[in-house]
């Protein structure tokens, strides 16, 4: 399906089909963050949603699509963690068979969380060896299962752009949106949705600085690939944008903006200081990015996505 073929329509319908499974999460504001960021700032908690994270929202939307018949198959897909418990979830929920393709250092309780709804889980090296997209082919060439995409499908985008239409629901006057970016499946969805519900917002995307390969395609102006990168933001360890989110972010997105390790683990801690919030790392970017004020000067209504609290305790402590 082509990259123009992507959207609000299609998101609205996404918000419908992913209802019995994905939750609306809250949008919560604190003053004291507002003083250090010099502005108002609404978090849409995505660290609440089924699963822990926004994931749950494209991968329902994808396999709720699917027609029984190919469900029966199973699915398959590869993901550090967050994608890999959305996909078990929304398999359990419609009874398919569900294998995921797991990088052997990824999070415990990701790793926990995935295999307590059913799935079968398939370790791999992600620093040497055959690829997680490999890995996943040679597993769905094999079975017959559908390859559930983590960001680089229509039904996907879709359904992630499903938390940008709620924020905006509930705070339709923001003049800006921050979203942090992997392999772009959010940033791009959201930006739809923003974009069509207040066409003059600003979008900008968040990236660790050891893992900037959307920064350094926009620079390019054209996807570029680096190596694996090692940043405590283990969801945003893509080495490429997608071949259908770059695009849209080229499109509707301002800039992408990069945050230090040092930045991310401050934004985690006064997440979870001031505001009670569990934000793993991914999910902080956002947060770090509007706290250390790496958006341009001026922008008074800030909303912000936290894309996900799940952190292995050991690893949050050590933070």
């Amino acid at each position: 399906m082509p990259v123009t073929e992507v959207t609000y329509e299609d998101i609205r319908r996404a918000a419908e089909r992913i209802r019995p499974i994905a939750k609306r999460t809250p949008v919560l504001s604190s003053r004291s963050i507002d003083a250090l960021a010099g502005a108002s700032v609404f978090f849409k908690c995505e660290n609440f949603q089924t699963g822990g994270a926004f994931k749950i929202r494209g991968a329902a939307n994808f396999i709720l699509s699917l027609p029984k018949e190919q469900l029966a198959r199973g699915v398959v897909s590869h993901s550090s963690g967050n994608h890999a418990q959305a996909v078990a979830i929304a398999a359990e929920f419609v009874g398919a068979p569900a294998t995921l393709v797991m990088p052997e250092d990824a999070p415990r309780t990701k790793i926990e969380g995935t295999r307590a709804r059913g799935a079968k889980i398939v370790f791999y090296d992600r620093f040497g060896g055959e690829t997680r997209e490999q890995i996943s082919g040679r597993i769905a060439r094999e079975t017959g299962a559908t390859i559930v995409p983590p960001y680089d499908h229509p039904w996907t985008i879709a359904g992630q752009g499903t938390a940008a239409r709620e924020l905006l629901e509930e705070v339709p006057d923001l003049d800006a949106l921050v979203v942090c970016v992997g392999g772009g499946g959010l940033c791009a969805g959201s930006s739809i949705a923003a974009r069509h519900l207040r066409p003059g917002i600003r979008v900008f995307g968040v990236e660790p600085e050891l893992a900037n390969d959307t920064y350094l395609s926009f620079a390019a102006g054209e996807r570029v690939q680096i190596d694996t990168p090692s940043t405590i933001a283990d969801g945003l360890r893509t080495t490429m944008p997608g071949a259908l989110t770059f695009p849209i972010l080229r499109r509707n997105v301002e800039a992408i903006v990069l945050v230090s390790e040092g930045e991310i683990r401050e934004a985690v801690k006064l997440l979870m200081m001031r505001m009670k919030i569990v934000a793993e790392p991914s999910g902080a970017v956002g947060a770090a990015a509007v706290l250390f004020k790496k958006l341009p000067a001026g922008i008074e209504r800030i909303g912000v996505i936290i894309s996900g609290g799940n952190a292995d305790f050991e690893a949050l402590a050590a933070l």
